[in-house]
């Protein structure tokens, strides 16, 4: 056997992904992202209904309608965080089939969104609502992840070309071509 056959063998293992979406939904990882998801709600809630109505108030004509109009798409979107986090942890707790969290998650429409970067106003934004506007795109950004993988787990195509293995065989070919030539 050769070096190269030492270091790289054909392992059968080689063309399976490893599901981890749904080992992720159930494991302490996921029980921090849903603490985080709900406890954004939570303040969040208690920020419009509170403070940002009258922070709300002293915004001039242009940033007072950016106030409302992102506070009304931080809302939406926190509403799918936190629909999906609760199928998710009804499915963990098992009050659901996965045939029911998957009717149900049917229903919630993660979708991407934009950035702060692209809302106008945004520097004029009370600094309170910023912040929760930026960690909804974070908390957003990770549950549309995990909902990725957790989707893909189970409905892998198959692997028709090893890339490394290709390498490995043009690789072989060049010694078998350098050790031909020693003769």
């Amino acid at each position: 056997m050769n070096i190269i056959d030492d270091h790289f063998t054909n392992d059968s293992r080689a063309d399976v992904t490893v599901p981890f979406g749904n080992a992720y939904a159930q494991s302490a990882q996921f029980d921090g992202v849903f603490q985080e998801g709900m406890a954004l709600v939570e303040r969040t809630a208690g920020y419009l209904d509170g403070p940002g109505r009258k922070e709300s108030r002293k915004l001039v004509a242009p940033v007072s309608t950016a106030y409302a109009t992102e506070s009304m798409r931080l809302t939406t979107r926190l509403l799918e965080v936190a629909s999906w986090l609760l199928v998710q942890r009804a499915l963990k707790n098992g009050e659901i089939s996965a045939e029911e969290a998957e009717r149900r998650r049917g229903k919630v429409k993660l979708r991407p969104s934009g950035r702060p970067a692209h809302i106008k106003h945004f520097d004029q934004l009370p600094e309170a609502l910023q912040e929760m506007i930026t960690e909804s795109f974070a908390i957003s950004d990770r549950i549309q992840r995990i909902d990725r993988a957790m989707r893909n787990d189970g409905m892998v195509s198959p692997v028709t070309t090893n890339p490394v293995g290709a390498q490995i065989s043009t690789i072989r070919a060049a010694f078998t071509v350098i050790e031909g030539g020693r003769s």
